[in-house]
């Protein structure tokens, strides 16, 4: 009667030890997970104040005025537009495109 005594004793204090880690296993995952979803809500609000910055530094207006003030650049206009001719001087002849009509008169 002793033995089965004592066994059982180790039973208990063995399922009691077991039931403790377990539980602390339990509360260090969940404080763990509560981290890691507070990490979520951090990065996620981040994300979202940076796509806002970068839609502001992308602006049309911020564009123009950047492009006038750092790199020197202006509105092209007909009186300074450069253009440049082929210095071979070669031609390509167009043909009619088979959507076209002939023209009047000529033969197919």
């Amino acid at each position: 009667m002793t033995r089965l005594n004592l066994v059982l004793l180790l039973a208990v204090l063995a399922s009691a030890l077991f039931l403790v880690h377990t539980q602390y296993q339990s509360r260090r995952l969940f404080t763990e997970l509560d981290r890691a979803t507070a990490e979520a809500r951090r990065l996620e609000t981040e994300h979202q104040r940076l796509q806002v910055e970068k839609r502001a530094q992308a602006t049309p207006l911020r564009v123009e005025k950047l492009a006038r003030a750092q790199l020197q650049m202006r509105t092209a206009t007909p009186a300074i537009t450069q253009y440049v001719s082929d210095p071979a001087g070669v031609t390509v002849a167009a043909s009619p495109s088979p959507a076209t009509p002939p023209a009047a008169g000529t033969q197919p």
